[in-house]
């Protein structure tokens, strides 16, 4: 009875957040509610939401000053210097610009906003693109690839999604794939370097041959360089560049090190960087207001998520669905559910929305592999290598955003970046089990 509910909760849920009856906030919020309610769990309900709450509160509170850290940053004009240098590198030889194109999403990416990284990075490369007559799906594709890299970040969505689901500590899952990221975005470098000579070739251009005609940014006719409102321009503090480079760093090496935990090293970060760039109280709160309805947004998610997972294991039903699970299970594939989580992950996240896969199908998924020894970081990690395929799909909504800045068609930018996608996915897989992040067979 109780798998009964946990699929049909499940089903329901995801359901409502595909078709857009609900958004995942209230889907994820009053589903689980209804069918506990149904179950008979009424009196007992409220220990296990807060429960389920207590454990994803360190996460959310992470991405939420993740957020507005990184945002702070990109107001005073941290990335802008090496924008510019990126530009003047490029020097009209087409290799160059589309590596540099990746180069430049996987830096804009850090802020966890895929829309925002498109915008900067599109409105940046794209007139130069354009005046050397290079292949703007080209653009779309390195862009894609390389955010869908960096979107891994604790602070990204899919591996908060899958620390609040799953119920794990962030640093559990992200340090031990800071290596596999690396490489996987040396990976996207590596595509970038092959397109780009592959569009000098078509072009028949020697390298430096467009150098005068494409170093000049400041005529006319030329947008390669965005410009800055009259409020961005005010925003920026070049005078404290170091200051914020040094901050940041700092930040970078206590995350890695582990000095304090995510959401702590985020908050001192943060309003470390605030009083110095903005000390007066008024910038301060405009700054908080600016960046808050993507913090909000994304906060308040993942608490859902916590009522949701507090639901499904508090009630039993996730127990009850895993064990209907492994007796549909050929036995012979027990063994095997981490790379099976991993191929899963790759239809999975493109016919589901993130939502829906990480806090609906992952819990059984892992509930399962935990028969075997494979703990839910393993399954966690795993889980995240269908990331690539997952920005494709028509469910992405910022996806067509970077099509229409782009200029090119949807089915196209799917249809020139699928194979490439793929193979990302699959260099992350091989990787990050090269590494012992997750293993091909249990025991």
């Amino acid at each position: 009875m109780l798998s009964f509910l946990g699929y049909g909760m499940i089903v329901t849920f995801m359901a409502l957040i595909m078709t857009k009856r609900l958004s995942p906030l209230v889907a994820m919020t009053t589903v689980p509610i209804l069918f506990a309610l149904f179950a008979g769990f009424g009196p007992d309900m409220g220990d296990m939401m807060i429960d389920g709450l207590r454990k994803v509160a360190p996460t959310a509170i992470m991405v939420m000053f993740a957020i507005l850290y990184f945002g702070v940053m990109f107001d005073t004009g941290l990335f802008d210097p090496i924008i510019k240098k990126f530009i003047q590198l490029i020097g009209g030889d087409p290799m160059k610009a589309v590596v540099f194109a990746a180069l430049l999403a996987g830096l804009v990416s850090l802020d966890g906003d895929g829309s925002t990284t498109y915008m900067i990075t599109v409105t940046a490369m794209l007139p130069l693109f354009k005046r050397m007559r290079l292949d703007p799906l080209a653009l779309t594709c390195v862009v894609i690839l390389a955010a869908s890299v960096t979107n891994l970040l604790p602070w990204g969505g899919p591996l908060a999604r899958a620390a609040a689901s799953l119920q794990v500590e962030t640093a559990e899952l992200f340090l031990p794939l800071i290596p596999t990221l690396i490489i996987s975005f040396l990976g996207v470098l590596l595509l970038a370097w092959f397109i780009g000579t592959r569009e000098r070739q078509r072009l028949g251009r020697l390298p430096q041959s467009l150098g005068a005609a494409a170093t000049v940014f400041d005529d006319a006719d030329n947008e390669a360089t965005p410009s800055l409102s009259e409020e961005n321009a005010e925003l920026r503090r070049p005078k404290l560049f170091w200051l914020n480079a040094g901050l940041t760093i700092a930040l970078m090496t206590g995350l890695v090190l582990e000095i304090l935990p995510l959401a702590i090293l985020f908050m001192v970060a943060f309003s470390i960087a605030l009083v110095i760039n903005y000390p007066h109280m008024q910038d301060q709160r405009r700054r908080i207001s600016a960046h808050a309805p993507t913090a909000l947004n994304q906060i308040a998610i993942f608490l859902a998520a916590g009522i949701l997972a507090g639901i499904l294991s508090g009630t039993g039903m996730v127990d009850a669905m895993s064990k209907s699970f492994l007796d549909m299970l050929p036995a012979s594939w027990g063994p095997y559910m981490a790379p099976i989580t991993a191929l899963a992950s790759i239809p999975g996240t493109f016919f589901m929305s993130n939502d829906a896969f990480y806090y609906g199908v992952l819990p059984v998924l892992a509930k399962a592999a935990e028969v075997y020894g494979i703990t839910h970081a393993e399954i966690g990690r795993a889980s995240l290598v269908g990331q690539p395929i997952h920005l494709l799909s028509p469910l992405v909504a910022s996806t067509y955003l970077l099509c229409g800045l782009a200029g090119v068609e949807f089915s196209d930018h799917q249809k020139y970046t699928l194979k490439w996608a793929f193979a990302l996915c699959m260099l992350i897989m091989f990787v990050a089990m090269g590494f012992g992040l997750f293993p091909w067979s249990a025991g």
